[in-house]
This record gives structure tokens, sequence and C-alpha cells, in this order.
């Protein structure tokens, strides 16, 4: 195994950074006036050309994602000229017309936006996310400001989705699905996200009802598209939470490119600013490479790595947070002990060859391997005090805690270790015939899962070891003294070898057509999915699900520019190793695949105001679960009960208004309606954890007035509260509340010194492409929003109190972006 990853190690590092320019293909047939195909037609760019042949027909390639201008001339016709600008790999048609008269002149534009619109798939600027201010700044930030995704922990980049949790969420970088580490427990100990944006070039985001062409997940797709340099370049971005350098180049004979991103953060910044004064000691760190090689014009291969290193070293020393009322004021004080390091360590490396066999099939063979090894180790001892507050102005002892109520210790001690290894390889297809696309793919999968969970907890009040809930006789300490056996307040242990050997496989159709004045298209799909769970001292288990699904969507010939869809089909998430891990850390290798039937009903509206282009989008979605998985969620760590024993639904309508607000910058205005319930054990329907109501989002860009280089950025975000901050023990059908609703605005102001349309010849600032400098104001309005509750008792009452554990207040930060 250490061998596989020496071997990534030495590529991501040895590899010279060369390559081959990313490039697009346009093809098409050449007629004069009559229809009539005309031959020997000179075809040229810059650097390239070509002639049509006998039937009038020609292909040219040419550089992707930038301006080419192309010349068609011939001595009988007057010559016509176009600029594209196409993306990477597309294939466009262009079947001019030329005339013997009137020389023509055009800017031919073309991006595959319209495309994703029809398919119901949101495409981001990779300029808009990496410019966006946020705690955790990224894909996953930007993702937050849209209808339908929701994240209640600005330090975490999970998000769920449509009432989804954080497991449901596909994600693929260049064809490649990517993984997360396993024992993360909070949004502080994440670090870094996969996708690294200074490397980004697309971002397609879909919220549901998607093709079969991706994976088996219930309710999201984010696919990132990294780039294919064509040219030189060099991006720096310098802040107090760390940086991250980025450098792409390509060879001399455009057959070697590739680009480098290292990154660096440090969150001190951010929980060094929370009220648990701690020595916090972090560090994450990646590389990230992706090299092409174009051995022909038919065969690329392409190595995508990554190898990231993050530590956490936790050592909190106090605490105080001020609750209740104006009229019952109270406080916690904390006392800590000991300490907590944990280690993620992940590496993954991925080869995809691409064969173009002709101009209608493109063949893809892939091949992946992901290694974590994770180690979460704490020992740390809490002694508090629950207490009432003087709240006497005046006094020299105002805001300390007076009287007592409680007076205690918490004691909580974890050796977990888990070592992962999933291997992938699959092959793809893509051929069209006429109007006709015809899309599969094969893919096996082996996932080699080495676990050790061992969690404690001891809770003591007031000399009395508090014993585990719902202990049978009941507990009546203080009160009445308990004569058995001290045991721990809660209790985990498990050890695990687990295999899981997956093998899918899908198949779609799409077309595009004309129905009346109308254009239509056409998707329909099936996947299916095997799966075999194996293991020490557990059973075997094979099952295998079917997964139908189907899209349509329509443009109407109308004045207005509308655009109608529908997606239906039934969706499984076979269970991977999290979902196969019951309570106590316990495999149970017979859990089935969750199951949902989904609809979505879409419509976009295009017009203009201001005369500037604006979109509005609206989608309703109705999603009925069953084989449903129980779990709860304490910050970011999802525990499953391992067993299909409840089903769900969930309904909702999400919005969003783009457009050009300030002329030459976008923004948008969300919102978003969600609704989603369980049934578990038929006792009835009650609010997942994930039930987030109401959402309002937006983001805005624009310029300070009488100031036109410095610009302005907001992202502002309100979720109404999720259901939770109950003890961790407790039955949600006992216990239904909501966290407070979450409230967030961040702030960046930019001063532009450089950038595309200020350029200098002379002086220091000749090196720059672009150089800003900036600072950003996170959480403006100081709102303390929590994300858990820590359980206190009360000996004199024996009622629990719930202090809300707080998330980050008001943090500067000042950053600086460059390239060269």
């Amino acid at each position: 195994m250490k061998t596989n990853f020496y071997v990534f190690t030495l590529l991501f590092f040895s590899i010279i950074l060369v390559g081959y320019s990313q490039t697009a293909t346009i093809k098409g047939i050449i007629l004069n006036e009559n229809n009539t195909p005309i031959v020997n037609v000179n075809i040229k760019t810059d650097t390239k050309g070509t002639v049509t042949n006998l039937n009038g027909f020609y292909i040219l390639e040419i550089p992707a994602n930038q301006d080419v201008t192309i010349e068609f001339s011939h001595l009988s016709y007057k010559k016509i000229v176009s600029v594209f600008n196409l993306k990477n790999g597309e294939d466009y048609e262009f079947n001019p017309v030329m005339s013997t008269s009137i020389e023509q002149i055009a800017a031919v534009i073309v991006t595959n936006k319209r495309q994703r619109d029809i398919e119901g798939i949101i495409t981001l600027k990779p300029e808009t996310i990496r410019k966006i201010p946020g705690a955790n700044a990224g894909v996953e930030n930007l993702l937050l400001t849209l209808p339908g995704v929701s994240n209640n922990n600005e330090l975490s980049t999970q998000y769920s989705v449509r009432g989804g949790n954080y497991d449901e969420n596909l994600v693929y970088v260049n064809d490649i699905e990517v993984y997360r580490p396993f024992l993360v427990r909070s949004g502080q100990q994440e670090g870094l996200s996969f996708v690294n944006t200074d490397m980004v070039q697309n971002v397609d985001f879909s919220a549901g009802g998607f093709q079969a062409k991706y994976g088996d997940k219930l309710s999201s797709v984010l696919d990132i598209t990294y780039k294919n340099p064509y040219q030189f370049e060099a991006n720096a971005d310098l802040s107090l939470l760390g940086g991250s350098l980025s450098v792409e180049n390509i060879s001399k004979d455009s057959k070697f490119s590739g680009i480098v991103g290292l990154r660096y953060r440090d969150n001190s910044l951010l929980v060094k600013a929370k009220e648990t004064e701690t020595n916090f000691k972090p560090s994450f760190a990646d590389a990230q490479a992706y090299f092409t090689y174009k051995f022909t014009s038919k065969f690329h291969l392409s190595f995508l790595g990554n190898a990231s290193i993050n530590k956490y070293n936790y050592q909190p020393q106090t605490r105080q947070t001020n609750f209740g009322t104006l009229a019952d004021p109270m406080a916690l004080l904390v006392f800590y002990e000991g300490q907590e390091k944990d280690r993620y360590q992940t590496y993954f490396g991925a080869f995809k060859g691409t064969y173009f066999a002709n101009d209608d099939l493109t063949l893809k063979l892939i091949a992946s391997r992901y290694h974590t090894t994770e180690e979460e180790h704490f020992d740390i001892l809490a002694q508090y005090r629950l207490g009432e507050v003087n709240t006497n102005i005046g006094e020299e002892n105002l805001g300390e805690v007076e009287f007592s109520r409680g007076i205690g210790g918490q004691l909580n001690h974890g050796r977990n270790d888990l070592d992962a290894l999933i291997t992938n390889i699959e092959h793809k297809g893509d051929f069209k015939i006429a109007d006709n696309r015809i899309e599969w793919a094969l893919k096996y999968t082996n996932e080699d899962i080495r676990d050790r969970l061992v969690e404690w907890e001891i809770i003591d009040s007031a000399g009395f070891s508090i014993r585990p809930p719902k202990t049978i006789p009941a507990n009546e300490q203080p009160y009445v003294p308990y004569s058995g056996p001290l045991v721990p307040f809660t209790n985990v242990r498990a050890t695990n070898y687990t295999q899981i050997n997956r093998v899918q496989a899908y198949a779609q159709w799409s077309k595009r057509a004309t129905m009346g004045t109308s254009d239509v298209w056409y998707n329909a799909g099936v996947r299916v999915h095997n799966w075999t769970v194996n293991g020490d001292n557990i059973s075997s288990s094979n099952q295998t699900v079917f997964s139908p699904r189907a899209q349509f969507a329509i443009k109407p010939y109308w004045e207005k520019d509308m655009l109608f869809r529908i997606a239906a089909g039934v969706y499984y998430q076979p269970p991977f190793y999290r979902e196969l891990r019951d309570s106590d850390g316990v495999v149970q290798p017979h859990v089935k695949a969750q199951q949902s039937f989904h609809v979505v009903l879409g419509n976009d509206y295009s017009f203009k105001m201001w005369e500037r282009p604006f979109k509005l989008t609206s989608e309703a979605y109705y999603k009925n679960l069953s084989d449903v998985n129980p779990y709860t969620l304490e910050n970011v760590r999802i525990r499953y009960a391992a067993n299909n024993n409840a089903k769900a639904y969930a309904y909702g309508l999400d919005m969003r208004l783009n457009g050009e607000f300030v002329p030459g910058t976008e923004s948008w205005f969300s919102f978003g309606y969600l609704k989603t319930e369980d049934n578990i054990d038929n006792k009835g329907y009650i609010s997942r954890p994930t039930d987030q109501r109401l959402k309002f989002a937006a983001l805005f860009q624009d310029y300070v007035p009488n100031v036109p280089n410095m610009k302005l950025y907001l992202n502002l975000v309100y979720n109404t509260g999720l259901p939770g901050g109950s003890p961790s023990y407790a039955d949600p059908y006992d216990y239904q509340n909501r966290l407070p609703s979450y409230k967030r605005a961040d702030l960046g102001l930019q001063f532009v010194l450089v950038d595309d349309k200020k350029q200098f010849e002379s002086g220091w600032k000749k090196p720059f492409k672009e150089l800003s400098f900036g600072f950003e104001i996170y959480n403006i309005f100081d709102v303390q929003n929590s994300i858990t509750n820590t359980w206190v008792r009360d000996v004199y009452t024996k009622r629990q109190y719930a202090i809300p554990n707080y998330l980050t207040p008001r943090v500067f930060n000042v950053r600086t972006t460059m390239k060269f």
C-alpha cells in the first residue's frame, strides 16, 4: 500500500510543469448561396489552418476558453471573419454560407450555458468564487448563497441540500469522484476543502433531479472542471487565515501542460475569537496537481493528484458563557485540563485516458485511488460551575457568578483511528448519432476500511458519578445513592475490518428536437448498483438496486424567453461505511440502500431590466423516501442507527433572481422553503435534523461611488433554526426543539491596482496581470449563532440547562491577491 503512495508522491512532486493547451474543435460544411458545397476554402487562425474537401467539409482544432478569430476565404467569395470562444473539449458545428458580394464579419461567442439551463444545472463563475468573502471561502461558501443549500456552521465546508444530510452530495473533479475524511467531528477540524479554487475552470451544480450519468446519492451533484492551461500564469492569495499559490504553464510543442496548487490555512484567527480560551495550533496544508499530455490529436492522458496533511492540536483553558434572561441571568464557567490531537492525512491520485475515436465517439478510462489515515486522540477534563450572575451595575464583581447552582466535572476520552483505501476503475463512453446522444459507463470500486473506535465520557455532578440515561432501575442521584458498579455516562468501543466491493453501470439517451414551434430536449437513463459487504466477524451481504431517471425540457416560441423542465426518477443511496456503522460503532452489513422518488418542476424566465440581462429561476420539488437510515447530527458529525426503520418526505420551493444589478457585475438573491419529516418505527412524523424551513441569501457585488477601483462584495445568509441541540442520547420523539435562526453577513472591500483593464508597461506594477489589496469583515453584525448545546445539571432541581456553543463572532481579516 505504501509503495503506491510513494509512486503518487513521486509523480506529484517530480513531474515538470509543462503540457498541451486546452483545445476545442470547430467543424462544418461551407456552402454558397445556392447551397452547393465550396471546395478549397481557406480556414485559418493566427497559428493554424486547413481547407475544405470535395464535399465542402472542414475540421479545425482551436485553443479553448479564449477568443479565437477564424477567417474563411476563397478567391471567388467574400471572406467571413468570426470570433469563437469554446470550452475545453467542446465540438461546435459552424456551417457558414459564403456570398459573392457581401463581406461578413461576426462575433460568435459559443458556450454550453443554455444546455446547462435545460438540464437544471447552475453554473458558477470561478472569478466570483475567488472574490466572495467568507470564513471558509471557496466553492462551498458560494453554494450556500443558492436556494436549497444550507449550512449553519461557517467553519465547515459541508452542506445539506433540500433536506438531505452532508453524506448525500456527490463531488466530481474532471469526471473523478472525490471523498471527504471520515472522522471529522467539528467544522474547525476540517481545514481545507478538496477543491482548490485557484485551479478551477468551471463549476456546475445540481440540487436534484440529475441525470443517470451522475452517481448514487440522494441530494446533489457538484461537478468541477480544473484548468488545462494555454499560457504561463501564476496566482497568489495571502491573508491572515493562510495563503495559496498556483502555477500553470504550457510546453513549446503544445503537448504537455499542467497546473500545480499549494495551500496553507490556519483557523487561529477565528477560533481564538470564540468564548473558549485555548492554545490552538492547527496546520492545514495540501498540494494538488493536474497534468495532461496529448500523445496525438485522438488520445489524451491526464493525471490528478492531491496530498493533504491536516494537524489539529487543541488545548482549551477556560470558558464563560452567559445565558438566561434579564430576570434570571446565568453563566457557565468551565476550567479545562488536557488536550486534543487530531491528524488527518489523505492522498489521492487518478489517471484518465481520453480517446477521440472520431467526431461522434469519445471513450474514457479512469483509474483512481484514495487513501486516508485519520487519528482523533483526546483527553479533556472540564470542571464547571453553573450559577447566577451579578447584574448590579457599579459593583466590582459585575458579571461574575455569585451563587452556584451546579458544580461538577466531565472527562472525555477518545482514541479513534481509521485507515481507508478506496480504489476505482471506470470506463465511460459518449456516442452521437444525428440529434441523439448515448452515454454509458461501467465502474468497479473496492473499499478497504480498518477502523478502531474508542470513546467514553464520565460526568460528575456535586460528587456523584452520573450513570447513563435510561438506566434501569431509574437513576435518583444524588437523593438516593446508587450501590451498583460505576460505569461511564457514554461508552462506545468497536474494532471493524470491512471490505465493500461495488459494481456500477449506467446508460442514458438524450435528444434535441422540435415540437411544433417549440424546442424540446429529452433525456432518459438507468443506473444499476451492486455491492457486497464483507468483514471480520460479520456475515456477508450482497444487494442490487436499479435507478431509472428522466428529464424533459421545452422552450416555447414565445415573446417572453421562458424555459420549462421536469425531472423525475428513483434515486438510491447504497450505504457507505459510515452508514453501516451503528451508534455503538458496530458494522451492520445488511443495511439497505435508502430510496427516494424525486420530482422536480422548473422554470427559467430570462428578461431585461434597466437594459441589462436578468434571470428568475424557480424550482418546486417533492421527495418520497423509504428505507431511511435515521441519524443524529452533532456539529458536523453524523451517527447512523444503521437500520432502515424509517420513511420520510421532503418538499419545497427554491427561487433565485440573478443578473447585473450593477453594470458589469453579477449578483443574486435566493429564497428557499423546505419541509422535511421522517417517521421512525411508525411513531409518527417529526422534523428531520435538516428541516431548514426558510432560507434567504444574497450575493452582491458593487463599486464604491467616486472610487471606481474599490470593489465591494457582500455575502448574506439567513436560515431559520434547525431541529437539534438536544442531548446525544435523547429520543427525538421526546425532545423536539429548534436552535436559534442562523444570521450572517460577510463583507469584503478590495482596492484594485492592476486588472485586465488597467495594465502598466513600466514600473513595479509591470509584472502583474492583477493586483489588489483589501480587508474583510466576517459576521459584520456580531450575531451569536449557536451550533450545539452543552448540557449541565442543576443538583438542586435536577434540571438540565442547555448552554449554547456559539460560533465565530465578528472577525477582521486583510487579504491581497495577485496574478502574474
